[in-house]
């Protein structure tokens, strides 16, 4: 039993090592300005020459296309899986949940690092018609355009959910498969033209995210079994992803121009370490492959329905009170610690024009984790914390706090 402790604590230690090391090492030798010497030119050329095939296909704009594919972009949008997923926790579809909150998280890890390594432009407008509906649309149209992270989510998502459904139905019918893989292939399809019809993207991004996404699925049908196998019966877990969240923060390229891809990565950052604690507390009371599910006898439509009205505004409470929290605390914690801080908007006291000046000074230095070790007069954006804290207590109440109080009230 020793020599297994040993050998587990071996392998955590060793591949956070190896992250450190890649981190500390690329920031020296300021890798990703060499990638982006040799990439962006050729990117940007090719979005430049994609804007005749952008302006055909808007060419049948209507007013009937432009809810159709403002809809649809919104489907396959983060809030839109910030939402989905807690109700498939809920569902009793712990597997599968804990899985595509994972995999969504790992893809918005690279579709992002990507993005702010090649820094290269989304489709120009004028001539370009950039249609964004939501609040949502025009944060992401701040960022860089190569790969189309709808595309590259969308893919990744709805492939690992077919390959879940065909894995725990082995005798569906040949005929309902193919018409499953047609629909999927018809939905990413779909996803990819609106991208370009929105004036989002150019076909290049398109290009990018299909075979970042089809690389990143591959991946993820070999390696997800082990990984939940870790999660949920590990040991070290919490304290493995502790310091993973933590280096992932700093493990992470500055773009060219601040964009708010980093802030989407620390959201999802902090989503997973609340979800992978929780669950690894709580998965023989909560979240064992036996639990109820819906639909059945056991968890019929009613209290499904009751567990949502609940759950809900129980998470978006914690969410709220933990990011009043990591206000409160963090600076006062860094203070005590000598660390110098600043914020970006969500603590007044440490904004202004230095901070300002400061902080797009920072950002557009060589890299996060040069900065932490060879700039410590520069402070840190306490930002990011409070926004880690605040995400991982959300996710942390999907899958333990919420739960405990289904099983009081009888849900």
């Amino acid at each position: 039993m020793e020599s297994i402790i040993i050998s587990i604590l071996t392998w955590q230690v060793t591949f956070l090592l190896g992250v450190l090391t890649w981190v500390v090492g690329s920031s020296m030798f300021n890798v990703t300005h060499i990638i982006r010497s040799f990439l962006q030119p050729w990117v940007s050329l090719r979005v430049i020459s994609g804007t005749p095939f952008i302006l055909h296909i808007q060419k049948n704009q209507h007013g009937f296309w432009d809810a159709f594919f403002s809809v649809l972009s919104c489907v396959v949008s983060v809030p839109f899986y910030t939402g989905f997923l807690p109700l498939l926790f809920w569902s009793g579809h712990g597997k599968l949940a804990r899985q595509m909150t994972l995999l969504m998280a790992f893809c918005d890890y690279l579709g992002n690092c990507l993005k702010d390594v090649v820094s290269a432009p989304r489709p120009k407008s004028p001539p370009v018609r950039i249609l964004t509906a939501t609040k949502d649309e025009k944060e992401n149209a701040l960022e860089y355009g190569l790969p189309s992270s709808h595309t590259l989510n969308t893919i990744c998502l709805s492939g690992y959910l077919l390959h879940y459904i065909f894995s725990c139905h082995e005798n569906i019918d040949a005929s309902y498969q193919v018409a499953a893989f047609a629909f999927t292939c018809l939905f990413v399809g779909l996803i990819g033209l609106g991208r370009i019809y929105l004036g989002m993207h150019s076909l290049i991004d398109i290009l990018g995210g299909l075979i970042l996404g089809l690389m990143i699925l591959a991946f993820w049908l070999q390696v997800h079994g082990h990984v939940d196998n870790f999660v949920i019966l590990g040991k070290n877990v919490t304290s493995f992803w502790i310091a993973l969240s933590f280096l992932s923060l700093f493990a992470y390229p500055t773009p060219e121009h601040p964009t708010p891809s980093f802030e989407f990565h620390t959201a999802f950052t902090g989503v997973t370490l609340g979800i992978v604690t929780g669950v690894q507390q709580t998965y023989h009371q909560f979240h064992h492959e036996n639990v109820p599910r819906v639909f059945t006898p056991d968890l019929g439509i009613t209290a499904f329905a009751g567990r949502t009205l609940v759950g809900i505004p129980i998470i978006l409470l914690v969410k709220f009170c933990s990011k009043a929290l990591a206000k409160w605390i963090l600076p006062i914690t860094a203070s005590a610690l000598g660390i110098p801080v600043r914020s970006s908007g969500y603590v007044p006291a440490l904004t202004g024009p230095l901070a300002v000046k400061t902080s797009n000074e920072v950002k557009q230095s060589d890299g996060y984790l040069q900065k932490m070790f060879f700039s410590r007069q520069e402070p840190f954006d306490v930002d990011t914390g409070i926004r880690l804290l605040q995400y991982a207590g959300l996710a942390w109440s999907v899958v333990d706090l919420v739960p405990s109080l289904f099983s009081q009230l009888n849900l």
